[in-house]
């Protein structure tokens, strides 16, 4: 078991998007329970199967860990096994609060069902999306997943989650960690920072903006006087008071009404965000988000881990491990996916 860290400052909240598709439906197995270590602060427990319109229990404890996700009906195994990976981990498991934010045109009761099926014990709570607030701003991307509404749910959390909800640690549905929740909570937000995530400034940046952005000044002095370098949206830690002070839904909502009379970018959620925050984030290690396991976004090629520590496994891009063991075509890191496979197939009998 990991060790315990000083919570009483930490709020995340896990929130995973989740849409009903008319496909055949998934069916989980029940995951082990987790137990706290003797050091981790008591919260007060929301009851049992807690009411989807009650808050009160979520805002008013401060020990809590809350930790957030998106994604859609297709994600919802990697949603699963990305779930009981937090837990697994966890210094102080039955401290998490989980906050999944559902499509406005799924069926609550069945999601509920699904995720306490297979997790009894967890404290969670589902919000309705209303597709519609991105669905009309979203432009064709290089890659038909990433036009899914829900990709954009992160776009609004500040305004989804109640405000008495400060600070969260967002996670994307196709990774695991590896490592105790609760450090990459306690990421120092230094010098007003909104939010913090690994930055890669090796990466080519401008390649995420079209000719017609950098042609124009008005444009490209967006980045004057800034260190803009790419980072992953897949995992952040968001202060949201801070976003809504500075009311930064806005300001990514301003660069997609931009983008639909113009285009300037051609990567899905990810430009609106480094239009507003490259160069003024705060650092997070490496080790944070090993990402691109799912390979690029055309053929979804095989990689390998970058170089150092590992505390999560993140596999963006077009290949998603899940896909590729049904396919009996894994590439050899999808591996260390399989142990969190919540999924009941035909040949698993239970015990």
């Amino acid at each position: 078991m990991p060790s315990s860290f000083a919570l009483s400052t930490i709020f995340i909240t896990i929130i995973i998007s989740i849409a009903v598709t008319n496909a055949t439906p998934l069916h989980f197995r029940e995951a082990p329970k987790f137990y706290n270590s003797v050091n981790c602060p008591s919260i007060t427990s929301p009851t049992p199967a807690a009411d989807s319109t009650t808050t009160s229990n979520f805002c008013f404890n401060s020990n809590a860990i809350n930790v957030a996700m998106t994604l859609d009906a297709a994600y919802l195994r990697g949603s699963m096994a990305a779930i009981l990976s937090v837990l697994q981990h966890s210094s102080c498991p039955e401290n998490i609060i989980f906050h999944f934010i559902a499509s406005s045109s799924a069926t609550t009761s069945d999601l509920h069902r699904t995720i306490s099926t297979s997790f009894p014990y967890l404290q969670f709570k589902i919000y309705p999306f209303d597709d519609s607030a991105a669905a009309g701003l979203i432009s064709t991307s290089i890659r038909a997943a990433l036009d899914c509404p829900l990709n954009y749910a992160r776009n609004y959390l500040a305004d989804l989650l109640p405000s008495c909800i400060q600070k969260i640690v967002y996670l994307d549905s196709d990774l695991v960690l590896v490592d105790d929740i609760a450090k990459l909570a306690a990421t120092p937000l230094t010098n007003d920072a909104v939010l913090a995530a690994p930055e890669y400034c090796n990466a080519n940046f401008t390649s995420y903006f079209t000719p017609t952005f950098w042609s124009n000044p008005s444009l490209s002095l967006t980045f004057a006087n800034r260190k803009a370098c790419y980072f992953n949206t897949g995992v952040m830690v968001i202060d949201l008071k801070r976003w809504r002070a500075g009311d930064y839904t806005t300001k990514i909502v301003e660069w997609m009404e931009l983008q639909k009379r113009m285009r300037i970018y051609e990567l899905g959620s990810l430009p609106p965000f480094l239009l507003v925050f490259a160069g003024n984030i705060a650092p997070v290690d490496h080790r944070w988000n090993q990402h691109g396991l799912g390979g690029d976004n055309f053929r979804g090629l095989c990689r390998d881990l970058h170089p150092g520590p590992v505390s999560l496994l993140h596999w963006s891009g077009k290949g998603k491990p899940w896909a590729r063991l049904d396919a009996n075509r894994p590439c050899p890191l999808d591996a260390l996916w399989a142990p969190y496979d919540l999924l009941r197939t035909p040949y698993i009998l239970d015990s």
